[in-house]
């Protein structure tokens, strides 16, 4: 069974122990810290590449690099051949970002309406700059950081990328009226 398989495999309030210490980051304040082992966490959501889990009250984010910690098969990095065209390239980015979650909210960013643009720059040499637009369903959401870095360290997986910007900007301010059908139906926001 694949890493993604055994992570869609999981399920919301399945308890889990941990593997070995593991550094996870704090939902909502974006801070990283350590489980420790033998700790039993609780599933609350395994979507895109990661796991959100509760433990003593709190919900911490493991991030698919980490997933041995749950006993789990640790997911690869995210590539792109290296003789990609410039159609495989943005398909790859818009993906990528199809795999990041706010980890409190079952639907990707793209989903939601956080993306409010994506550009691809080529440079002279042939390396590709990625600028991206994003907003947060409230200004002072902690995790904002936090998705920005994922989004950042699975399009830095295309070997033609040589940098990625995420700029967190919040005019438009961001309403439910900018997430997909989908989304809504989702989340039960109809």
């Amino acid at each position: 069974m694949s890493s993604i398989e055994q992570l869609q495999g999981l399920y919301k309030g399945q308890e889990m122990p941990l593997q070995h210490d593991v550094a996870a980051i704090s939902i909502p304040f974006g801070q990283t810290v350590t489980l420790p082992e033998d700790s039993i966490v609780t599933i609350m959501q395994a979507k895109g590449s990661s796991v959100s889990v509760a433990f003593e009250g709190r919900l911490y984010l493991i991030e698919g690099s980490k997933l041995d910690a749950l006993g789990l098969e640790a997911l690869p990095r995210p590539t792109l051949a290296e003789d990609a065209t410039d159609e495989e390239i943005e398909q790859f980015v818009w993906d990528q970002l199809r795999t990041c979650f706010d980890p409190e909210i079952p639907v990707d960013i793209v989903e939601l309406g956080l993306v409010y643009g994506c550009r691809i720059e080529r440079l002279i040499s042939g390396e590709r700059i990625v600028t991206i637009k994003m907003t947060l369903t409230a200004p002072g959401c902690g995790m904002g950081e936090v998705i920005a870095a994922d989004a950042r360290s699975k399009i830095l997986g295309a070997p033609q990328i040589s940098r990625v910007h995420v700029d967190i900007i919040f005019d438009p301010p961001w309403s439910r009226e900018m997430m997909s059908e989908e989304a809504r139906l989702e989340l039960g926001m109809f």
